[in-house]
């Protein structure tokens, strides 16, 4: 995880953040520095960003304004790759991004409800497969049209004409792997 661009984002906000803070607490730079004990000339450069921003200096400074230290320093937005990214809703379809790199096979997880939705077959370039965790799914694949349940994965190539949805009065929860390459999933079982 590449937390870099995070945490030298909140050490610029450091600076103007300081500034509000003192300027809504009707404090000028030499009432602080006379309360702080830093020089004028010290808080000045803090709050122009001109000066590197430390816990020495910054304890003092929040102490004296009143306010918590992190209205000043808020902690870094580090992402974590195995944190599901914010959903998108599309045609009443929830999709949840899995994966976070722009390449691929690209991962999601999708959440169909339940309504009547005629087929509406298309296609496009790559390779899908859909495993479904919970509910029926019904797949229209060329002149193809059957139901799957919970546990029960399928693989088609996107050149055929296709279209998914959810079979019956409830919804289904299907994991999807798109991918343009047209690599083919493997699947190995163990025999019974």
């Amino acid at each position: 995880m590449d937390s870099q661009p995070a945490v030298g984002a909140v050490i610029e906000q450091i600076a103007p953040r300081l500034r509000r803070a003192r300027e809504r607490k009707g404090v000028s730079l030499t009432d602080l520095a006379r309360t702080t004990g830093i020089s004028t000339s010290t808080l000045s450069r803090l709050e122009s960003g001109q000066r590197k921003p430390s816990l020495e200096l910054l304890l003092p400074v929040t102490a004296a304004l009143g306010i918590p230290l992190d209205e000043i320093v808020a902690a870094p937005r580090i992402v974590d790759p195995r944190v599901p990214q914010e959903p998108t809703r599309k045609d009443g379809r929830v999709l949840i991004p899995l994966s976070r790199h722009q390449g691929e096979p690209r991962a999601y997880k999708m959440i169909i409800p339940a309504h009547d939705e005629e087929p509406h077959l298309r296609t496009h370039a790559g390779y899908e497969w859909l495993y479904v965790l919970r509910g029926r799914l019904r797949v229209r694949l060329g002149e193809h049209d059957f139901v799957m349940g919970a546990g029960e994965a399928a693989e088609f190539d996107c050149q055929i004409p296709h279209w998914f949805g959810a079979a019956g009065r409830g919804g289904v929860e299907v994991l999807s792997l798109f991918g343009r390459q047209g690599e083919r999933i493997h699947l190995r079982t163990r025999a019974r």
